[in-house]
């Protein structure tokens, strides 16, 4: 609307021209489309009546949106950000790995600190950013004031030779790490209370506990440096050792892989919104007096008569009460070759009308239509997932307890039976228990694999979305697999041209190519392309006639060309003959058969088909020697999907299948405890891919479908999935190596922490053992990490 009035700008001036007239602006009235304020006496847009009162335009295009829909611009209007932020407490949010747990607006879940996403996405819902936006904030803050705090406290310090300085370092590590801690660190700390409240054990608990621990220590170093033992002072500084850096740099590491899950929970929702933005906006409703006008495709009810007009989308499921035209159902079968339809048959919303007009009945409207049912799929297989993060949750589920337990135990053997001053002793062992139990390598454990496996991927054609992805593709004992796009090209292919008259091969190719030039057909193009590429001579056309739903016919060099159908040479009285047999052999090897007629002869047939990948065949071979089953599922007929799975040696298809049965079939398999994988290219597969445990889409393929899929393949060939497995198994086997890292010397320092060795050695926690053990644990993780990049995927 603001470019609308920004276009009148001009107008609007010379409106006011007369702003001198003191009743000048008594006689403006507002221009209900655009909301300009103008003269009715020099508006140029003229008037129109509706319900008894005339309305004034400042243009005759604003005139013309009004005539099209009165109410539209009549009914009151709110404000529409207030009454989405209100619509968003009044939305149903759930957690994606806790689906049982469901509130009214946004949160984060009472059992694993995740933030909860809407049940149910719409267009009109304001999509709300602001945690991504928050976390991000506190990710950028935090690292900033990370970086100074670890090149101190990493060698930085022995740089400084004034000892009057080195007295004021702590206090600097102390304003570097309380933003970080207190601010960057807060939503963790708020989970970290909600997770001992709920009494569920997760990695919040983990970070609360070793993040606050740790930084609560390091101050009490700096503020009351007197009440630590001898023994918990470096020998060479006599300070108390500080965890600044340690509590910072976890903040900022858990941050970061907020941000990123977030970033990928907002790539989640846009790719549901761009299914929902399929649908057209408005119908050309057919009022009972005949008339008609453009409505909103919200206001449509079942039993409304539409005009689909040449090249518009159908508004919404129904069927044809009149006319014909070919439709591209390509968004539902997957298939490139449009439909013929006519009146009684079946169409699906959001699908394309081809050059043909229609006028059809409303059946399904809302929720009910196709298109929604396959958004909210997609909304209910792609939350009903849960990310890797599980896995450090079930070690925090047993780990976090244990730590807690013997940290008490601590507290009360030196309280009892330690030296005297028993307390002081007790508490801090106690708390030594807790630093160095915490396993600050955990925050890179896992983005440390991930990071270099996606890497690693991304240079051979394979893109992960997520960790999850990596860690489930190495369990996928079945795949299925989209037959066009996937395992062939997507694109019609002249394959086949006979003759069955007196012309030779060439010419029948000549003339039916010159006449389908003037064609837009996918079988039109597929045919001339094979006529250029046979370097065939085209001719000019005249009195060219498409007729919808049989094929076409004109005249060319003097003959009088026919290229069609069965039903158009049943128009015109030509007879197949033994023709018919050598048509079904072909179709039979999947090919879509034309006949083409000369001077009212049969003269030939044409064989289209869509092209098999060169990879295909070889991908498939290799994917059953590893023990996955390999199943096509396709929205084709019966005899071309038998064709293709005997040619490229499938274990089974299913032919003829809709959007929601591709779903459902991956669903019955997952029933039967197999792991599946889904690989499509088409919007008719973003339910299925987003229902297997894991999508693979190919990198040729529709953003609808890459956005579901937790896997794409650049080059769209299947090869890729062998390499996707490959990494998947070196992913999970490194990221469960790091896992042991990050415990390992954390857990050989509990005992020591605890005191086990004083009544033999005197021996205490040393802020030189805590500082190894910390630095080891990291060292070894990212070490480990970059083994990936040597992974053979080959």
């Amino acid at each position: 609307m603001e470019s609308h009035n920004h276009n009148h700008k001009h107008d609007h001036s010379s409106c006011c021209k007369n702003n001198n007239n003191p009743d000048f602006k008594k006689n403006l009235v507002k221009d209900p489309v655009c909301g300009m304020m103008i003269d009715p006496a020099t508006a140029k847009g003229g008037t129109s009546e509706f319900k008894g009162e005339t309305f004034h335009f400042c243009s005759p295009k604003c005139k013309t949106k009004f005539d099209a829909n009165p109410t539209a611009y009549l009914e009151p209007k709110t404000e529409v950000k207030s009454e989405n932020k209100t619509q968003a407490l009044d939305v149903e949010y759930t957690c994606p790995m806790h689906p049982e747990v469901r509130q009214m607006g946004p949160g984060s879940c009472p059992k694993c600190g995740m933030a909860l996403e809407p049940v149910t996405i719409s267009l009109d819902q304001e999509e709300d950013n602001s945690e991504y936006l928050d976390m991000r904030k506190r990710f950028w803050v935090s690292t900033v004031l990370s970086i100074p705090l670890l090149i101190l406290t990493m060698g930085g310090r022995h740089l400084i030779q004034s000892e009057h300085i080195h007295g004021y370092l702590k206090w600097v590590e102390l304003i570097l790490a309380a933003p970080v801690v207190l601010w960057g660190g807060l939503p963790f700390f708020e989970r970290f209370l909600q997770s001992l409240k709920n009494r569920s054990m997760n990695m919040f608990t983990l970070i609360g506990l070793g993040v606050g621990v740790a930084f609560i220590y390091s101050v009490m170093a700096v503020l009351f440096p007197e009440v630590f033992p001898e023994s918990f002072r470096d020998s060479m500084t006599g300070e108390v050792g500080l965890y600044f850096e340690a509590s910072a740099v976890i903040v900022a590491l858990v941050l970061l892989g907020q941000v990123l899950e977030l970033k990928a929970r907002g790539q989640t929702s846009a790719a549901i919104k761009a299914l929902l933005g399929l649908a057209p906006k408005t119908a050309r409703k057919i009022n009972d007096d005949g008339t008609e006008v453009d409505i909103p495709v919200e206001d449509i009810h079942v039993g409304d008569k539409f005009r689909v007009r040449p090249g518009e989308k159908i508004p919404v499921d129904g069927k044809v009460l009149s006319g014909s035209s070919s439709v591209d159902e390509s968004m539902v079968s997957g298939e490139p070759v449009p439909v013929e339809k006519t009146a009684g048959e079946k169409v699906i919303g959001a699908t394309i009308n081809g050059t043909g007009s229609l006028v059809m009945q409303a059946e399904k409207v809302g929720k009910d239509t196709l298109l929604s049912q396959i958004v909210q799929m997609v909304a209910e297989a792609q939350r009903s997932r849960a990310p890797i993060q599980k896995l450090v949750d079930q070690i925090a589920a047993y780990f976090v307890p244990a730590v807690i337990a013997v940290a008490v135990l601590t507290f009360v053997i030196w309280s009892v039976w330690g030296p005297d001053p028993k307390l002081a002793y007790a508490i801090l062992n106690a708390v030594a228990v807790l630093i160095i139990a915490c396993p600050c390598a955990l925050g890179l454990a896992t983005p440390m694999s991930i990071m270099v496996a996606t890497g690693r991927g991304a240079s051979m054609g394979v893109l992960f979305k997520n960790a999850e992805s990596i860690e489930a593709m190495r369990k996928v004992d079945t795949l299925v697999i989209d037959k066009t796009g996937t395992l062939t090209l997507g694109k019609p292919k002249l394959v086949t041209v006979k003759k069955t008259g007196t012309l030779t091969e060439d010419q029948v190719l000549s003339l039916a190519a010159s006449l389908e030039q003037a064609s837009e057909h996918p079988l039109a193009n597929a045919i001339v392309t094979g006529a250029k590429e046979k370097k065939v001579q085209l001719s000019q056309v005249t009195d060219f006639k498409s007729l919808t739903g049989k094929g076409a016919t004109a005249r060319v060099d003097g003959y009088d060309v026919a290229i069609g159908n069965k039903a158009l040479l049943k128009d015109l009285s030509i007879e197949l003959g033994q023709a018919e047999e050598e048509a079904n052999r072909l179709r039979v090897d999947g090919q879509t058969i034309m006949y083409v007629a000369i001077n009212g002869k049969l003269s030939g047939l044409l064989g289209v088909t869509d092209p098999i990948k060169e990879t295909t065949i070889p991908a498939i071979e290799s994917l059953r020697k590893i023990g996955i089953k390999v199943i096509m599922m396709t929205g084709d007929n019966e005899t071309t999907a038998q064709a293709v799975a005997n040619k490229v040696g499938l274990d089974g298809y299913f032919a003829d299948v809709l959007p929601q049965g591709k779903a459902e079939i991956v669903k019955k398999m997952q029933s039967e405890r197999k792991f599946v994988a889904m690989a499509g290219d088409g919007i008719n597969d973003a339910p299925a891919l987003a229902q297997a445990q894991v999508g693979i889409a190919m990198g040729t393929g529709t953003d609808v479908a890459m956005s579901s899929a937790g896997i794409t393949l650049v080059k769209g060939d299947l090869t890729g999935i062998l390499r996707a497995r490959a990494l998947s198994e070196g992913t999970l086997k490194n990221i469960k190596q790091n896992l042991f890292f990050a415990f390992i010397y954390n857990t050989l320092g509990v005992p020591v922490a605890a005191g086990i060795l004083f009544p033999f050695t005197g021996l205490l926690l040393s802020p030189m053992i805590a500082a190894a053990a910390m630095s080891l644990s990291s060292v070894s993780v990212i070490g480990n990490a970059l083994r990936l990049k040597r992974t053979k995927l080959d």
